[in-house]
């Protein structure tokens, strides 16, 4: 890949899962880092992300937002690494059902749970997740399935596995998504992976230096 990519991050944010993607495909990337409230609301920012979020990717002149898209793009882009069944592939839908899933229902349902903003029963009909137990349910399913094919959900790692698995350990820990076992055996491996450790210690040293300069 010759055009350079640039992660606009921060190191407490969604972008943590982006930069693993980016370390899983051995990418050469800059990272800018934005604060919450200020330089993620700049005009210059908004411009490339008008959602004022992180994180943001930029390659040459395309922009990608949003983790699951981030996870696609950057699959797609690195051939090479195998974090996406081939195009043509039986387990391309496989991939696509789970990275959605935690995007839509998983994202929607854990933090309306987290903020106590879960749809009243007689309208839960109208809420994409359907209720948080049918969530963590067909999450519990999914775990199931990746376990009894290896520990993956396509046979082998993929994109699908690091949003999902990311977004159960991050859940586990900050108890907004429910522990059980199921979730710990099919997470524990794949955010043990080198390239989740390699990312989680740049990003941890990178929030010590932000605290560093703030204090």
């Amino acid at each position: 890949m010759s055009a350079a990519i640039t992660l606009y991050t921060h190191p407490w944010s969604r972008g943590r899962m982006a930069r693993w993607m980016l370390e899983e495909c051995g990418a050469d990337y800059e990272v800018e880092v934005l604060q919450y409230g200020t330089s993620m609301k700049a005009a210059a920012y908004t411009a490339m992300n008008p959602m004022g979020k992180v994180p943001t990717i930029c390659h040459g002149d395309t922009v990608v937002t949003e983790v699951a898209a981030i996870c696609a793009y950057l699959a797609d882009q690195f051939p090479a690494r195998k974090l996406a069944p081939p195009a043509n592939s039986p387990e391309r839908g496989t991939y696509y059902r789970w990275l959605f899933f935690g995007a839509g229902p998983v994202e929607a349902a854990v933090t309306a749970k987290a903020l106590g903003l879960l749809a009243p029963e007689d309208k839960r009909v109208m809420a994409g997740y359907g209720t948080y137990d049918d969530v963590m349910n067909t999450l519990e399913f999914a775990a199931s399935y990746a376990l009894a094919r290896g520990g993956f959900l396509c046979g082998e790692f993929s994109a699908a596995d690091l949003y999902l698995a990311a977004q159960l350990n991050w859940g586990m820990q900050f108890k907004t998504i429910e522990k059980r076992p199921l979730f710990t055996q099919y997470a524990k491996p794949i955010v043990e992976r080198p390239a989740c450790v390699k990312a989680g210690a740049l990003d941890d040293q990178l929030a010590e230096q932000l605290k560093t300069e703030g204090s």
